[in-house]
């Protein structure tokens, strides 16, 4: 924008320009969601109410029903509002949403992605119907509640739901601030978050000394280590799972890309490895959401499209287990 535009440089006008005609599309769009997002009569079938008819699981902490195919910020999400990536990001937001999804995942150590995060969701709120999840990952009880602070005012919201203290760092100094946010209505949810199988120890003990309503970890078809303990522990002490790195460590799809789907991947209506990677995870009984990262709208489509259809049986996940070894 040239310096001389006589009109102020606000975070609002930024998004603006930056987006362009697809910022234009999302904010006509997303006026018109609220009826879009009403709840379908008694007895509708997900087939009579368009597009928005993504498979649920409740947390069980709370029975609130969660959409199990969510949205991940890391990287995709770490762009400047000049960029060509930002102006792709309305868009995933609009078919998550559009999908039935809600869950969207951010995190500090994102760079910019919980600001982007905040601008994008900005452009339509109060009808937003996201569930806000972010992260707190600092020592200090000072030093993580201004690091949370800071993701209230970088998400623009006065509530986010899901507040995990990431790869538990100092989680015994965080977790009486986030008792308290979540007795003041600040919070919704409590979570630990990690990625790493060296932590698994650290992470079985702390689920089990104290009380959490979520446990984000790393889980795909190519990575199963947390079924062992993890995931029935989950069951176990009703703790709700959300599935980060779906695809593995990015080789997954990359292998499979060559080999034929199964036969029976029509009848779960899979289109594609991903979906199938997707439909593998969200069939355990123990994960509540998976979260796939993308900055591209395609891609998002396709990741929520994971949460319609048949879920896999047990036999179709071991003969997957078997393609990957």
């Amino acid at each position: 924008m040239p310096v001389t535009d006589p009109r102020p440089l606000t975070r609002r006008r930024l998004i603006t320009l930056a987006a362009g005609a697809w910022a234009a599309l999302a904010l006509d769009a997303f006026g018109r969601r609220a009826q879009a997002f009403e709840a379908p009569p008694p007895g509708t079938s997900p087939g009579q109410t368009g597009e928005r008819n993504m498979l649920t699981r409740d947390i069980p902490s709370s029975g609130e029903a969660l959409p199990m195919i969510g949205l991940g910020t890391y990287r995709g999400f770490d762009v400047e509002p000049a960029s060509d990536g930002y102006k792709l990001l309305p868009a995933v937001v609009d078919q998550l949403f559009q999908a039935g999804g809600t869950v969207i995942d951010s995190s500090p150590m994102y760079g910019r992605a919980e600001e982007t995060t905040g601008e994008l969701l900005s452009i339509h709120q109060p009808s937003s119907p996201a569930f806000l999840a972010t992260k707190v990952w600092t020592r200090g009880r000072d030093e993580g509640i201004a690091q949370m602070e800071a993701s209230f005012r970088l998400l623009r919201t006065a509530r986010i739901d899901l507040m995990q203290i990431h790869n538990l760092l100092d989680w015994k100094t965080h977790l009486p601030t986030l008792r308290q946010w979540k007795e003041e209505g600040r919070i919704r949810y409590i979570g630990l978050t990690h990625y790493t199988p060296s932590a698994y120890d650290e992470v079985e003990a702390a689920l089990k000394a104290e009380a959490f309503d979520f446990l984000q970890i790393n889980y795909a078809l190519d990575d199963r280590a947390v079924e062992a303990r993890l995931l029935p522990l989950c069951r176990e002490r009703g703790v709700a799972v959300i599935c980060n790195r779906p695809f593995g460590g990015g080789g997954l799809l990359g292998r499979l890309r060559n080999t034929p789907l199964p036969g029976w991947a029509g009848e779960v209506q899979a289109r594609s490895w991903a979906q199938l990677a997707l439909k593998f995870l969200i069939s355990h009984p123990a994960v509540t959401c998976a979260i796939p990262g993308t900055g591209n709208p395609k891609y998002m489509k396709e990741n929520a499209e994971a949460a319609r259809g048949p879920l896999l049986t047990d036999a179709q996940r071991q003969q997957l287990i078997a393609l990957v070894g």
